[in-house]
């Protein structure tokens, strides 16, 4: 017998998950960043030659350091997508959806809480970044969170899509075959 998210009740049979995974990636990434701003002042912490280290960096643009000019509409942007997000995430029946949803949402809330709370003020706070690798621009423990979830959310997709086509293709067979 088949366990498709079809056959389960409707509503997000997770409630817990989902909240130990956003609590736990938003204390994560807040305590993540305290640490930085606190040991990195004074300048960064190789860990691997200048390949990986740690440099404290306020992004008050978006990924890439876009947009930095519009750091209120991006905030106004983030509460937006945050309250998209809790409603997807209280409506997925999947596991690895409410996985995913929970740690993009988890790393939209503390990513918000910087631009929120952190300085100049009020809807134009930088987001802390801190871990830097190679080439790659400086992130945090919120967008790792954003991006693993981004990841399982698309394998989730996937998976989504084989099951359809083979569900489709089954349904063909049975009115192939019911009809002979």
């Amino acid at each position: 017998m088949r366990n498709d998210a079809a056959d389960q009740p409707a509503g997000n049979g997770h409630p817990l998950l989902a909240t130990g995974i956003v609590v736990g990636v938003l204390l994560a990434d807040q305590l993540t960043k305290l640490w930085a701003v606190r040991r990195l002042a004074d300048g960064p912490v190789a860990l691997a030659g200048d390949t990986v280290s740690f440099r404290l960096a306020r992004n008050t643009g978006s990924a890439f350091s876009l947009f930095q000019a519009f750091t209120p509409l991006l905030a106004l942007v983030a509460i937006g997508v945050a309250v998209f997000l809790v409603r997807a995430v209280r409506q997925a029946r999947d596991v690895l959806l409410v996985v995913g949803l929970s740690l993009v949402l988890g790393g939209a809330l503390g990513n918000l809480s910087d631009r929120l709370f952190r300085t100049p003020g009020f809807l134009h706070g930088g987001v802390v970044d801190f871990v830097h690798v190679g080439a790659w621009p400086t992130f945090n423990v919120a967008d790792s969170a954003i991006t693993s979830g981004a990841v399982l959310i698309v394998v989730w997709a996937v998976r989504a899509d084989r099951r359809e086509r083979r569900a489709a293709r089954a349904d063909l067979g049975h009115e192939v075959h019911g009809r002979g």
